[in-house]
């Protein structure tokens, strides 16, 4: 699952990255990082939003050059342990 969870989190980033916010499908996949990013702590805990993140925001790094940085406020709110 979480390979699966990654890649589509990636994907999601991604194309927040890319996209300007008035792309018709932006809104929606903010609202599915969230979601991510509630299905990963209640799986695993803030360690396991932590690690995933970690994961997707190297990888955006070295594959477009990126900073994934500014879409973890999105998961800000799920857990007090989350704090960015």
């Amino acid at each position: 699952m979480d390979a699966y969870l990654e890649e589509e989190l990636y994907d999601l980033v991604t194309f927040c990255i890319q996209n300007s916010p008035t792309v018709p499908d932006y809104d929606s996949k903010k609202s599915r990082i969230v979601e991510i990013g509630r299905e990963l702590y209640s799986d695993g805990g803030a360690d396991a939003m932590v690690n995933m993140y970690f994961a997707v925001q190297n990888r955006i790094k070295e594959e477009i050059q990126k900073d994934a940085n500014p879409y973890r406020t999105l998961w800000n709110g799920i857990t007090e342990e989350w704090k960015y």
